[in-house]
């Protein structure tokens, strides 16, 4: 006879204080991510700050309150906290406090890492001990608990861990799988029932008309059937509101983040998903940032399916799905068509995230395409206008996409394709798109460069 779960239940359940003394000084400690991100157990944690040591910490996109394991040792002394994909809150935490890091990955392949990562890879040869704490609905009937809008790399985190503690909110909207959307209390180690915080918002951008623009070239690409992901920004979300203007139909989604522009085409009947050649008539994602009613939106909801981020992002995966438009924001191109979509100089904005696993399965797709879109100028923090295609990155900035595997860039000015083009080809096309004030002087870096030909066409 199989044992009452609510009875395993209340045996493994205790304060977050008690929960956190699994944790031993020399341990990683991995958080979920997103709004998977603990509160109470984070507290108390930080409350043992002066009993423990060299205490390291993952996250993934820091959304508030703030982690208490890095406000209350800013110096990074005992916790050095991780984060895999920062946030305007990690940036912050960076810039005031010390022990604050970026974790570059490719999410596609992510669970891998933790999979693969028992040796402890700042000391070759030993086993690494590693605790997972993450936000959890409610248990259900049958004894499982559901990530809710943050499937990611949980289950791969957990099974992982030498310790997992589950952190209850009763605020998370139940997310249907997909795949290991889930975890069983007979897996768990301590069950916390937690302050159950608000799901933190993204809060609403206003578009430009720059962004406006851009939509309206990445709308020429979008046919009835395709499968669109849609990155992080106004742009995006713009593009959404856009097609619910046009007469297509059938679209379907397959994304890494689902946001609201999603909600707002299933709801006008734009996508069904009814033309996807895997997982039809549903929108596939992994995680979710958006308003109040996109989580509301997404519980219990059977026309969306929550998989772990292999299913959704690795680019084998994403290649199999016909027509794919992969949507993406940029901070800069140089005129080899590199793209750097995570830092200005030595400044840490974002992270490469599913970009790149985008950018390469999108272009595997039968009939689908890559589109990297940012605005050609951009302003610095002293008010002067920049151009956001340059001749090269300054010294510290990333570069996050190869100029081999870039497809197509989209600015106000129109599109061009990357693929099979030559340097000079490169350039010209670039500098057709970028702001007409600074074409003149990009022309003169890319005879410095000899990547510029007296016959190319005046532009």
């Amino acid at each position: 006879m199989s044992r009452d779960f609510r009875q395993m239940y209340r045996e493994k359940l205790c304060s977050a204080e008690k929960a956190v003394q699994m944790i031993e000084s020399g341990d990683w400690v991995d958080y979920g991510m997103f709004n998977g991100k603990p509160v109470a157990c984070d507290k108390a944690l930080a409350a043992r700050k002066d009993e423990l040591k060299d205490i390291k910490i993952m996250a993934a996109v820091t959304v508030p309150p703030l982690p208490e394991v890095v406000t209350r040792d800013p110096q990074g002394q005992v916790f050095t906290y991780l984060d895999l994909h920062f946030s305007i809150v990690s940036r912050i935490m960076q810039q005031r406090c010390e022990g604050v890091f970026y974790n570059p990955l490719c999410y596609g392949e992510a669970e891998k890492y933790f999979v693969d990562g028992r040796v402890d890879p700042d000391n070759v040869g030993a086993v690494l001990r590693k605790a997972f704490i993450v936000q959890v609905t409610p248990m259900d009937k049958d004894g499982y608990f559901n990530w809710g809008a943050h499937n990611s790399t949980s289950y791969a985190q957990a099974v992982s861990a030498h310790k997992i503690i589950v952190e209850v909110n009763e605020k998370l909207p139940l997310c249907l799988g997909g795949a290991r959307e889930r975890i069983h209390i007979s897996q768990v180690d301590a069950v916390v029932e937690g302050e159950n915080p608000d799901l933190a918002e993204l809060p609403p951008v206003e578009a430009s008309e720059v962004d406006r623009k851009i939509a309206g070239h990445v709308l020429g690409h979008l046919r009835d059937g395709c499968c669109i992901q849609l990155g992080i920004g106004a742009m995006p979300n713009l593009l959404g509101k856009m097609i619910n203007d046009t007469d297509l139909r059938d679209l379907g989604g397959n994304t890494e983040m689902l946001v609201d522009a999603y909600m707002e085409l299933w709801e006008s009947g734009k996508m069904n998903g009814s033309k996807k050649n895997v997982d039809q008539g549903r929108i596939s994602y992994t995680f979710a940032l958006g308003g109040k009613r996109l989580y509301e939106w997404m519980d219990r909801n059977v026309g969306l399916a929550s998989y772990n981020a292999g299913n959704v992002l690795h680019p084998s995966r994403i290649s199999q799905i016909d027509n794919l438009i992969s949507i993406n924001q940029a901070l800069q191109v140089d005129l080899y068509s590199q793209v750097n979509a995570e830092s200005l100089g030595f400044k840490q904005i974002s992270g490469n995230g599913g970009l790149t696993d985008f950018v390469l399965g999108a272009y595997w797709s039968d009939g689908g395409r890559s589109l990297i879109c940012l605005p050609s100028t951009y302003t610095s923090k002293d008010g002067a206008v920049l151009s956001s295609i340059v001749p090269s990155f300054a010294p510290g900035s990333i570069t996050t996409i190869p100029r081999q595997m870039v497809h197509m860039i989209v600015t106000e000015y129109g599109w061009v394709t990357m693929k099979g083009a030559s340097t000079w080809a490169r350039a010209e096309k670039l500098i057709a798109i970028a702001h007409p004030d600074f074409r003149d002087e990009l022309i003169k870096a890319a005879e410095e460069r000899k990547i510029w030909r007296r016959s190319n066409r005046i532009i």
